[in-house]
């Protein structure tokens, strides 16, 4: 009996690029469509639900519904096909009826633990498209992989998917097209962006690890991330800042002017705009500017991440809060757009993946510290430093400090501290 995801050691992430026909596409968007209809109906009788039992008074009409509401909640799968025959068409999958289902159950316990981005909430229809799908393999296999489940490899080019079939693909990375005997994929999603490309996104995981650790000599670093460059390593190296999006911003706002202007062209003739072919041609070109922007900038973060990784058994960064930097509007622009958040969460994920440790750290006055004697600006008479200040010499010790440098070494000390208390 081969081992379940859960209980494999070693989990990766791959998303290739596929080509879907007519037919195919049809199917995804029907899948699509579904998948966020069933979300919002257990939504819908989730607010229902709380909304009659404010009600006090013993109704009976009242006491019935809140009787059925929670029967069909415990089945929701039975509970919203019985009502809305549609969901039985043989084109959907079952098993997106039952990720949308635990999807929107993973939301409410994501909601009990954190607190911050609220309730769950209603699914608007949107240009793109998604849904999730599970591998599903036979009990009596003795090794379960990317070549014998529901979703399978069939060769380099094309792979096999529920109730889709067969489709062409591309982009899969040698090294895990070579382990497909002994990898299991799990959950799989299907989607297509605002600039109508189709993708298949899989969980993969494996006895053995996806990525070649090297064993390295101690070798910690703390990087401090600003906006003058993009960050500086306690060792002074320095990575500047690429700004993707100021180099397209020009010409990005003009395209949008323009999507504006035929948005407005349709309201006043009354059509809709999906079927306003002028102004999806431009909502389509903004897109595609966009995601070449996004698609730079995750290639950056991906390669200053792995090598920051490779090369450092810690890496100690400060934990930035983006959304309450953002309140600086003279500086949200570029901090929203340099990717911060992004990093930390792939330098997360990564040093589990090599082996390595990750910490973070309070960011609190890195900057003003003196790394050499601890002399904390804005004490003794002093003024505090602004983002102008990109030297300056201790009042204390009279050592002259580069800004960033200082403060990543100060991240790096207190990353140590941290360390030795655990």
């Amino acid at each position: 009996m081969s081992k379940t995801m859960a209980k494999l050691p070693y989990h990766y992430g791959v998303k290739v690029r596929v080509f879907p026909s007519t037919e195919q596409k049809r199917l995804i968007k029907h899948n699509s469509d579904a998948c966020r209809f069933i979300y919002n109906e257990m939504n819908g009788m989730n607010r229902e639900l709380f909304m009659l039992k404010q009600v006090k008074l013993p109704i009976a009409i009242v006491q019935t519904r809140i009787e059925t509401l929670e029967q069909r909640l415990k089945r929701p799968s039975t509970g919203i096909s019985n009502i809305h025959g549609w969901l039985n068409d043989p084109d959907l999958d079952s098993l997106m009826k039952a990720n949308a289902i635990q999807n929107y159950r993973a939301a409410w316990n994501l909601f009990r633990k954190v607190h911050q981005s609220g309730v769950p909430v209603f699914h608007k229809r949107k240009t793109e498209q998604k849904y999730q799908t599970s591998c599903m393999y036979a009990s009596k296999l003795n090794v379960a992989n990317m070549v014998n489940g529901s979703v399978r490899l069939i060769d380099k080019r094309h792979l096999q998917l529920p109730k889709l079939g067969t489709m062409r693909f591309k982009g899969i990375p040698d090294k895990i097209f070579a382990r497909r005997h002994d990898t299991r994929i799990g959950t799989t999603t299907i989607s297509m962006d605002a600039t109508g490309r189709y993708y298949v996104s899989m969980q993969l995981a494996s006895e053995q690890t996806f990525v070649e650790i090297d064993h390295i000599k101690q070798s910690p670093v703390g990087i401090d991330l600003n906006t003058d460059n993009f960050l500086t390593d306690s060792n002074g190296n320095v990575v500047s800042n690429p700004r993707y999006y100021r180099s397209i911003k020009g010409k990005l706002a003009k395209a949008q002017r323009k999507l504006s202007r035929r948005a407005l062209r349709a309201k006043k003739e009354q059509r809709p705009l999906r079927n306003a072919k002028n102004y999806q041609k431009q909502r389509v070109l903004v897109a595609t500017l966009q995601r070449k922007v996004a698609n730079r900038r995750n290639n950056f973060l991906h390669l200053v991440s792995t090598t920051l990784i490779k090369n450092h058994d810690l890496v100690v960064a400060e934990e930035l809060r983006s959304k309450n930097m953002l309140r600086n509007h003279a500086l949200a622009m570029s901090i929203a757009h340099v990717g911060w958040r992004t990093l930390l969460g792939m330098l997360s994920y990564k040093a589990k993946l090599y082996s390595r440790q990750f910490v973070t750290i309070n960011p609190r006055n890195t900057t003003q510290t003196c790394h050499e004697c601890g002399f904390v600006m804005g004490n003794a008479g002093t003024k505090k430093l602004t983002l102008n200040d990109r030297d300056w010499t201790c009042p204390k010790c009279g050592v002259h400090h580069i800004r960033d440098w200082n403060a990543a070494n100060n991240i790096l000390d207190k990353g140590l501290e941290k360390l030795a208390t655990i």
